[in-house]
């Protein structure tokens, strides 16, 4: 067992790796609920974060996509207040700049109620005293969680498969066209497909993500003009 430590949050924020870190609270099974606790294996650090429920899992999948700001890592925080009662688990990303995101992954909107918007506020006010960022995520839509569920079936890097595959799928898109078009003309399906969704999920490549994957989706080229530029919804 480890040692407990106190220690000022704005010190804390500073000096410890909260995304190296086991999670604090203990996320149970119960048999006949759903909520969907297990593992997600990050494509931003290699390694696997807990996750405590479906919905923070799909927030988890959402900012391991997401490397717009350059994210170091990704884990599971519990924040307890000054008489050590459990506030509730969230999620902490450390960014490259030292600054860092807690969210709270709601299953919907309302999720706790009263108490658990008087505690947003609170650690609103404390992520923003120290150049902190605080979301409370709300879910994501049937369809785009849907399409990014599939997508993050391909991160890992074993999907782009032999050299000189990801050139080829890459330059199969250098104009929109439909999705199993560009597989065909960079070659055999089988062998280009996880390519393909491999290189959607880490936006070299881009779709809109708010109407279901089919097979004659429009696929470009990530947009390079500008920061934050991604040629589409995707």
């Amino acid at each position: 067992m480890g040692q407990s430590v106190q220690q000022r949050w704005a010190d804390a924020a500073m000096t410890v790796a909260f995304e190296d870190l086991p999670p604090v609270s203990v996320f149970l099974v119960i048999p006949g609920r759903r909520w969907g606790p297990g593992l997600w294996w990050s494509a931003t650090t290699g390694r696997h974060v807990a996750a405590g429920s479906n919905a923070m899992r799909t927030q988890l999948m959402v900012l391991d996509r997401d490397r717009a700001r350059g994210a170091a890592g990704t884990s599971d925080l519990a924040r307890r207040t000054g008489t050590g009662a459990l506030l509730g688990a969230a999620t902490v990303r450390r960014y490259r700049d030292g600054t860092g995101l807690l969210a709270d992954c709601p299953s919907h909107p309302e999720a706790g109620g009263d108490r658990a918007l008087k505690a947003a506020e609170a650690v609103s006010e404390a992520c923003e005293e120290i150049g902190w960022t605080y979301r409370r995520l709300a879910p994501l839509d049937d369809v785009p969680a849907a399409n990014l569920k599939w997508l993050a079936g391909y991160r890992h890097p074993r999907n782009t498969g032999r050299p000189g595959l990801t050139p080829a799928v890459l330059e199969a898109f250098t104009w929109p066209r439909p999705l199993v078009e560009g597989a065909q003309a960079a070659g055999d399906l089988l062998e280009v497909l996880p390519a393909v969704f491999h290189a959607l999920w880490h936006g070299q490549l881009t779709t809109d993500l708010n109407t279901p994957l089919h097979e004659r989706v429009l696929v470009g080229l990530r947009d390079q003009s500008g920061p934050g530029k991604t040629g589409g919804a995707g």
